[in-house]
């Protein structure tokens, strides 16, 4: 049997290419790991077994490419690894799924939903799980507010346009600042990301809770994996609710004891490797379910808690010769 994986903005993703192919070699699967990337000195082309360079994911032809490489390539599973993949192949989930492929999203609402901040905190509510008290800009008294708040972009990713916001000064220059705005209250923390595993049926197959400690570029540079019942129950919750399938991360911040959560994104966050070291083993279960391998999944919880991770850089060097030989892998 044979099961070849497509990662699309590859990246910096080493640890997980990696991952996978531990899992190949432990499940006794064949397969090939194909990695796409616009940007030749992408890192984990390096590694992958057919890495491909495409167009922008906003250039009218990305989803033509991607489809004649699922082709070429005979894929048999896509993975998003960027946030603006997910409503993107959501969308294209259909032309892409003729190839043969099975495209690891959420559904085009749900990745719509998670992608939109305030909608997300709406779908918590409605969930009656908790979550900050939230304001879009015209709905909150810049005098009458509780200071410090907390504001972010409605579609941000990485982290990118967030700030602590002081007093009404500083809400008014941000509020015109940061593109389209959600404003929420400040939770001191610490942060939790909860990494979540639903196999191709929607079952949830094990929630790996870490805290970060540190963050650079928007991922976790350092952090620790802990076990929360009450964060778990709730991520189950949120799982069975969007419908998910394969992974998702979903981010809480917690206040007085109790998780208040933010965000999701539905695909593996750049921390996930921490909970695979930890025993959940996230890539071979995955690889298992879709082959039809029997395989045996751990109660949820049932993973190492209290191991750290701490991350540091590491480098590929390449020639003139061999960047332009990397920048020609093009369908």
């Amino acid at each position: 049997m044979s099961m070849n994986i497509m990662f699309t903005s590859v990246g910096r993703r080493v640890e997980l290419v990696r991952a996978f192919r531990r899992a190949y070699q432990a499940l006794g699967l064949d397969g090939r790991i194909i990695g796409l990337d616009m940007d030749p000195l992408a890192p984990a082309l390096q590694l992958v077994d057919r890495p491909y360079i495409v167009p922008r994911l906003d250039a009218p032809d990305y989803i033509p490419t991607l489809i004649g490489i699922c082709r070429a390539e005979r894929v048999n599973l896509i993975f998003p690894l960027i946030d603006p993949d997910i409503p993107l192949l959501a969308r294209h989930k259909s032309a892409l799924e003729a190839t043969g492929a099975r495209v690891v999203v959420v559904s085009e609402q749900a990745a719509e939903m998670a992608a939109d901040k305030w909608r997300t905190v709406e779908f918590f509510q409605r969930l009656s799980i908790p979550t900050p008290r939230s304001w879009l800009p015209t709905d909150i008294n810049p005098s009458a507010a509780d200071y410090p708040l907390f504001i972010k972009p409605r579609g941000g990713s990485a982290a990118q346009h967030t700030y602590r916001v002081q007093n009404a000064r500083e809400l008014a220059f941000f509020v015109e600042y940061v593109p389209n705005p959600i404003i929420q209250e400040y939770l001191p923390g610490p942060e939790i990301t909860n990494d979540v595993i639903c196999d191709l049926d929607g079952e949830v197959m094990g929630v790996i809770s870490r805290r970060r400690m540190e963050v650079r570029w928007g991922e976790v540079a350092k952090g620790v994996t802990l076990y929360d019942p009450e964060i778990t129950h709730a991520c189950v919750r949120i799982a069975h609710a969007l419908s998910a399938i394969g992974p998702i991360t979903i981010q809480c911040m917690m206040k007085d004891g109790v998780a208040h959560f933010t965000e999701i994104n539905a695909r593996w966050g750049g921390g996930a490797p921490l909970g695979i070291a930890a025993g959940a083993d996230s890539p071979r279960w995955l690889l298992a379910r879709a082959a039809g391998l029997a395989i045996e999944v751990p109660p949820l919880g049932a993973y190492q808690t209290g191991l750290f991770i701490t991350r540091y850089d590491d480098a590929f060097y390449l020639t003139e010769a061999q960047r332009e030989q990397m920048a020609g892998h093009r369908l």
